[in-house]
């Protein structure tokens, strides 16, 4: 019984975890070093922040859902790590000079499908 328990118990992480692949590690660093060349400043649960600290902040939870399984694909970072605060649930916002401020999610997204029309 104990053994068929444990077996259970493993199956979540089993079933969840997902390996990232090389084309999306690779679109998640050209985001991540693309917010941090832009000068943009970004806004977490109401504090605005300098490019740079926003990607080690994102880096960090980045790093955090790979480890429990939950990015599987770029969208998923944006989606999980990258939109809104998971401690608050406020959205996360960019503001690149003189433009208006953004939130986050769109910004990053059109910054991806950029990038892919690219390639």
């Amino acid at each position: 019984m104990k053994k068929y328990l444990a077996i259970i118990m493993l199956l979540p992480s089993l079933v969840f975890a997902q390996p990232v692949s090389d084309q999306t590690k690779t679109e998640i660093s050209y985001l991540l070093s693309y917010l941090k060349e832009s000068g943009c400043q970004f806004n977490r649960n109401g504090s605005w922040y300098s490019a740079a600290e926003a990607v080690d902040h994102l880096h960090k939870k980045y790093e955090y859902l790979q480890q429990k399984g939950l990015v599987a694909t770029t969208e998923d970072f944006i989606n999980r790590a990258a939109t809104e605060s998971s401690m608050s649930g406020q959205p996360y916002h960019v503001k690149c000079g003189t433009a208006a401020e953004e939130e986050s999610g769109p910004w990053l997204r059109a910054v991806l499908v950029q990038h892919r029309a690219q390639k």
